[in-house]
C-alpha cells in the first residue's frame, strides 16, 4: 500500500509499505499468536499442578515457580490482548492506532517480573530464619515435569520473539520460570538426598536473581521505545548519508526516528535540495522515500522538500555531520 500527499508548500508524506513485506508482517504476527495461545494453554494447565504441589510439599521453591507461572500465564493474555487492540484500524482520535498497548504490555509484563522477585526474596529471608519440613520427592518430581512444561513453552515462543517486544516479554517471562524450575529440580534433589532444607531459599534467591537480570533486558528497551528512541536498527549516520549522496540533495535536517511499535517504526526529516536542481523535486522525494524504506525498513515516512532554510523555524536541527559519540577519531 502507498499513500502520497503533497501540498504546496511541500511538505509531502510517504506511508510505504510493500505488498511482499506487508504479507510477511502479516504472517509473523499470525504465527506470533498462535505461538502465544499454544504456550498459555501449556502453562496454564499446570499451574494449578504446581499450585496443589507447593502447598502439599511445604516448598517456597515451588510456590515461587508456581507463582511465575501464573505471571505466565497473565503475560500471555496480555500479550495476545494487546496484539488484538493493535490490529484495530486507525481514527481521528488515535491516528496511529492502538500500537502502542503493545508496548505497555511488555512494561507491565517486566514491571509484574519485578514484583515477583520482591515477593520471592521477602518469602525467602522468612524461610532461612525459620525451620520448615519440605517434601523432597514431591518437590523434585513436580519440578522435573514443570521443567518439561517450559521447555515446551519457550521453544514455542523463541521464534516469534526476535520479532516483537511484547511476545519477548512474555517469552523471558517463560525463560525466568525455566531458570526457577531448574532450581527446583536441583534443591529438590539435595532435600530428597541430604535432608538440606536450606536448599529451598537458596534456589528461590538465585530464581530472584535470574529474574531480575532477564527482566534488565526488556525494560531497557521498552523505555528505549516509550522516550521516543532512535530504533536499534537504524543508523541516523549512515541515513543521512544515503540521502546526501543522491544527486540534488544538499542537506539533510530535523531528522526523527522512532519505534511506535514492534517492526513499525516512522521517520520525519526536512530534505534541502540543490535550488538549481534540474529534476523534478516529486521524483527526488520519491526516490529518497524508497532509500529509507527498502535499506532502512521504515514505513511511515514523512519528508518536507525545501530549496531554502529561510522560513524554518525548528531550533532543534540533528547534527548528524558531527562524529558519534564513542566512535574512534
Amino acid at each position: 500500500m502507498n499513500h502520497t500527499q503533497r501540498d504546496g508548500g511541500g511538505h509531502s508524506h510517504g506511508h510505504h509499505h510493500g505488498s511482499a513485506g506487508h504479507d510477511h508482517s502479516h504472517d509473523l504476527r499470525s504465527a506470533g499468536k498462535r505461538s502465544l495461545v499454544a504456550a498459555f494453554v501449556l502453562i496454564a494447565a499446570f499451574m494449578f499442578v504446581e499450585v496443589a504441589g507447593g502447598i502439599i510439599s511445604g516448598s517456597l521453591a515451588l510456590l515461587a515457580d508456581a507463582g511465575h507461572m501464573l505471571t505466565d500465564a497473565a503475560s500471555i493474555a496480555l500479550a495476545l490482548t494487546a496484539m488484538y487492540f493493535a490490529e484495530r484500524p486507525h481514527s481521528v482520535q488515535r491516528t496511529f492506532g492502538y500500537h502502542r498497548l503493545e508496548i505497555l504490555a511488555a512494561l507491565v509484563n517486566a514491571l509484574a517480573l519485578w514484583l515477583i522477585v520482591a515477593w520471592v526474596l521477602f518469602e525467602a529471608y522468612d524461610r532461612f530464619t525459620s525451620v520448615t519440613g519440605i517434601d523432597g520427592g514431591l518437590m523434585l518430581g513436580i519440578g522435573v515435569i514443570g521443567l518439561c512444561v517450559n521447555l515446551g513453552a519457550a521453544r514455542i515462543l523463541h521464534r516469534s520473539s526476535s520479532h516483537n517486544i511484547n511476545i519477548e516479554g512474555a517469552f523471558l517471562h517463560v525463560i525466568a520460570d525455566l531458570l526457577g524450575s531448574v532450581g527446583v529440580v536441583i534443591s529438590g534433589i539435595l532435600i530428597w538426598t541430604l535432608g538440606w532444607t536450606l536448599a529451598d531459599p537458596i534456589a528461590s534467591v538465585i530464581i530472584a536473581i535470574l529474574i531480575l537480570v532477564s527482566s534488565w533486558r526488556l525494560m531497557k528497551k521498552v523505555v528505549h521505545v516509550l522516550l521516543e528512541g532512535t530504533p536499534e536498527h537504524v543508523d541516523v549516520y549512515q541515513l543521512c548519508s544515503k540521502l546526501e549522496a543522491v544527486e540534488g540533495v544538499t542537506l539533510v535536517h530535523d531528522i526523527h526516528v522512532w519505534t511506535l511499535s514492534a517492526g513499525n517504526e516512522a521517520l520525519t526529516a526536512h530534505i534541502l535540495i540543490d535550488p538549481d536542481y534540474p529534476g523534478d523535486a516529486e521524483d527526488l522525494r520519491l526516490r529518497l522515500r524508497d532509500i529509507i524504506y527498502n535499506d532502512f525498513g521504515i514505513g511511515h515516512i514523512t519528508l518536507q522538500v525545501e530549496k531554502s532554510l529561510e522560513g524554518c523555524s525548528e531550533d532543534h536541527h540533528f547534527d548528524h555531520l558531527a562524529t558519534p559519540v564513542g566512535s574512534a577519531d
